[in-house]
């Protein structure tokens, strides 16, 4: 009965505030970015022929906890200074206070809320693509493999997240997929040539 009513609770505030569109987008676009950051990191690497797995890992780590970091604090700043202004302006157009209510109660979940989601989506794809170097940590993988191995999920992120978009537009989800492939495409040849550039 007690999780019941906190699924309902959750599902009203996602409803007062519209938090779902907000919350899909913060996603999206911050878990895009954590795997090509770490793919950046990985084929720099790589091309630098500084493969060791523990400059991976700990590079990755940090990257991804920066990146937590940035989206939890930048997101709460920014969700929460424009819930409290709709809502004072909400208050103002009633000429009550809202502060104990539902709607209240639902403005203070969605920037917590929002905040979280901003902050592990980059962090949880950045740290989903170097799992292959964990790996190598055991002694289960050669450190090569794990490079494309990493290639590998950096890309099954981006088409995840380009399925995810196209089920949410109900577009086609190989179009949309396909879309952001070509972009870590784009990203990976960019990042060796940087790479090889400065390699010389």
């Amino acid at each position: 009965m007690k999780l019941r009513k906190i699924r309902k609770k959750v599902r009203d505030y996602f409803e007062i505030t519209g938090l779902s569109e907000i919350a899909r987008r913060y996603f999206v676009m911050n878990a895009f970015d954590g795997a090509l950051t770490m793919m950046g990191i990985i084929i720099g690497a790589f091309i630098s022929g500084v493969m060791d797995y523990r400059i991976i890992i700990g590079t990755g780590i940090t990257a991804s906890l920066a990146m937590g970091i940035s989206g939890v604090s930048g997101a709460y700043m920014t969700e929460k200074a424009e819930r409290i202004r709709d809502l004072k302006q909400l208050e103002s157009a009633l000429l009550v206070n809202l502060k104990a209510t539902k709607h209240g109660k639902a403005t203070r979940f969605a920037w917590f809320f929002a905040a979280f989601v901003d902050g592990a989506s980059p962090a949880l794809a950045a740290m989903f693509v170097i799992s292959p170097f964990f790996l190598v940590a055991y002694g289960l993988m050669p450190e090569i493999q794990a490079f494309w191995a990493s290639m590998v999920m950096a890309f099954l992120v981006l088409f995840g997240l380009g399925a995810h978009l196209a089920r949410t537009s109900d577009e086609s989800m190989w179009k949309y997929g396909i879309q952001m492939l070509v972009v870590g495409l784009i990203t990976a040849v960019a990042c060796m040539g940087i790479a090889l550039f400065l390699g010389r």
